[in-house]
């Protein structure tokens, strides 16, 4: 909720005022806490670890920016999902994400098997750098969605239809083979569309390496995306954050929010 949100809600239930700055500065309260989370230990392998953002509209000097937080969700040894870290950043690059990749080995991370994420800019060399053995596998979903955008209603279909072959196929031989195919065939009516997928092959293919069940988690970031769609109802909340402080708490009980549900483990 918003600070004027909690304002009027003590005001029409206890019946006395209390400014927004007042709430603003009780829910101060929570920095250490959301501090001592950011710094806490966290296990010494990952099997799986997906990065995604989510932006947000923030208040500094006046000047109203966009910002982009990263969250960084983890699937430990036992098949459970943990929220690693929450990242508030404007500009991506290599040097950013290799600094948030050695903030995660500073707090006890040794290795991470397979890390998912769409083209963030600079990832794959960071990731090469921090942690060399990590296999890099670009979000296959986010691949199809910015290859559909380009094509019309009617088509959406039998091209989503034709992509499942490729990423789909039993080897990676025969998903790349398949990716040709699929560029000639609608090359006439949208050229270029498929361009991307040979252009990041090296990023698309890992995802042949591994059985079904180790495919059904990583060609996706849907781990990720329910958490996501917990913060963008911030979004629908207030259309400015006042500033990245307020944005970190708002994000930080969100998180609290939804993680209490998350009881259960991947099958297999």
């Amino acid at each position: 909720m918003t600070t004027r949100q909690i304002s009027e809600i003590i005001e029409d239930i206890y019946g006395f005022e209390a400014s927004e700055g007042m709430i603003s500065n009780i829910t101060d309260r929570l920095l250490p806490e959301i501090e001592q989370w950011q710094q806490r230990p966290l296990s010494t392998i990952y099997p799986i670890v997906f990065i995604d953002a989510v932006h947000f509209s923030v208040r500094d000097n006046d000047i109203i920016r966009k910002l982009a937080a990263y969250i960084i969700l983890g699937i430990n040894d036992e098949g459970k999902k943990e929220v690693l870290s929450i990242q508030i950043g404007e500009n991506e690059s290599s040097k950013y994400w290799l600094s948030v990749l050695n903030e995660l080995k500073n707090r006890g991370v040794k290795d991470i098997l397979i890390l998912c994420a769409d083209g963030l800019s600079g990832i794959k060399e960071s990731i090469s750098t921090a942690f060399p053995k990590t296999e890099y596998q670009r979000c296959i979903v986010h691949q199809i969605r910015n290859t559909l955008k380009y094509v019309s209603y009617k088509d959406k279909k039998a091209f989503a239809s034709d992509l499942k072959t490729i990423y789909q196929a039993p080897s990676e031989e025969i998903g790349h083979r398949n990716m040709e195919v699929v560029a000639e065939k609608w090359q006439d009516k949208y050229p270029g569309t498929m361009n991307s997928w040979s252009k990041n092959w090296d990023a698309i293919s890992p995802i042949f390496k591994f059985s079904t069940d180790v495919r059904k988690v990583i060609y996706t970031t849907n781990a990720i995306e329910s958490l996501n769609s917990t913060y963008r109802r911030l979004n629908s909340q207030r259309s400015v954050f006042p500033s990245d402080t307020a944005l970190l708490k708002a994000l930080y009980l969100a998180t609290f929010e939804a993680t209490k549900k998350w009881t259960s483990v991947l099958r297999n």
